[in-house]
């Protein structure tokens, strides 16, 4: 964690969900009685895409609004070890564990003081589930950044995702993102060979991220949004993706919508079997976001929001566009404190 937020302390949590998974939670807070933020990532990364010391981040932008960010890093986090580990997960119990209950230990700290959620891609999708399930009622105000309850990507990144991700599968538990982890004769060398093709950036992990999207032929940002600094330390800030975790990203954006996965476990028949189906029990307004030039789920948020505004009239549902931007780069790009963190800010501070 940068030690760089003026005046503001800087408290790790030890959390562990009643499943017993350990997971990171922290607490930056610059004076008491600030409106509580849980930032939430998408999966392969981390809670450092809000921490960015070269950039001036979200939470530094967070904190100079009058708000308290928390931080948790779920199970699918690069700073925890259970992508590469033999504990498999499906994203329901990120759904029905980790996002309930980091914000039930959070409301337990704050009080009766508002909470609001900011969250990322497959984070994203999982919270939706989350608050269609009714397991985080009462929040003050939802960001949804990438995509929410309706998952879509484009035919061919569909293509090679099932057919690639069966091959995937068949052959690898994970897939890594930094060639000099495994070494360039390891049996990972032909999906990074894969993902050299036709890319302008020399390095291995900006071709396998930026060009390939682990051999899906998408993309997760736009490159010239980057810091150079960031770009170079990218192998840091992503990691593994783990293969077992394919079927259910395709039961996903098969059915449009976000799906249990587990139908045989009664632990999780608190969850709808389909959330978008659910989507009366959402409470809370809801700030839709993607980028114009996102190149993994494309208009899967504008989706939402057509849907939502007409099942739902009721709801306080809201898209809005970043023009030039792609996925990850609305949080890790140079210019997101100008171009992208002011619209989150207006958002909270209307609610």
């Amino acid at each position: 964690m940068p030690a760089r937020f003026d005046g503001a302390v800087v408290d790790r949590v030890p959390f562990r969900t009643s499943d017993g998974t350990d997971l990171g939670l922290c607490r930056i807070s610059r004076e008491p009685g600030r409106p509580a933020v849980l930032l939430v990532h998408g999966h392969t990364v981390s809670s450092e895409i809000f921490t960015l010391p070269e950039i001036r981040n979200l939470v530094d932008v967070l904190l100079d609004a009058g708000y308290e960010p928390w931080l948790l890093d779920w199970r699918g986090s690069s700073r925890l070890p259970y992508n590469e580990g033999r504990v498999r997960y499906s994203y329901d119990d990120v759904s029905l564990y980790d996002l309930p209950e980091a914000a039930a230990y959070i409301r337990g700290q704050i009080g009766d003081r508002k909470l609001f959620v900011v969250a990322h891609c497959v984070g994203a999708m999982a919270l939706s589930m989350s608050l269609a399930a009714g397991l985080i009622p009462g929040l003050a105000g939802v960001v949804a950044h990438g995509v929410f309850l309706t998952p879509k990507v484009t035919w061919t990144v569909r293509l090679r995702s099932h057919l690639g991700g069966e091959l995937l599968r068949s052959r690898f538990t994970h897939v890594p993102v930094d060639i000099k982890k495994v070494g360039l004769r390891s049996r990972y060398t032909p999906i990074f060979g894969l993902a050299s093709l036709g890319a302008d950036c020399p390095d291995p992990t900006c071709q396998m991220l930026h060009n390939s999207a682990w051999a899906t032929g998408a993309s997760l940002f736009e490159h010239d949004k980057l810091d150079k600094r960031t770009h170079d330390r990218l192998s840091e800030l992503f990691g593994s993706v783990p293969t077992w975790i394919l079927p259910h990203m395709r039961r996903n954006e098969l059915a449009h919508s976000v799906m249990r996965w587990n139908n045989r476990d009664r632990r999780y028949a608190r969850l709808p079997e389909n959330a978008l189906e659910s989507a009366h029990r959402i409470d809370t307004p809801v700030l839709l976001m993607s980028g114009s030039k996102n190149k993994i789920w494309q208009d899967s948020n504008r989706l939402c929001h057509d849907l939502l505004s007409r099942r739902q009239p009721q709801l306080d549902v809201r898209y809005t566009e970043i023009p030039g931007y792609g996925h990850m780069d609305a949080f890790i790009g140079r210019g997101a404190a100008l171009d992208v963190f002011g619209r989150i800010i207006d958002f909270l501070d209307e609610h």
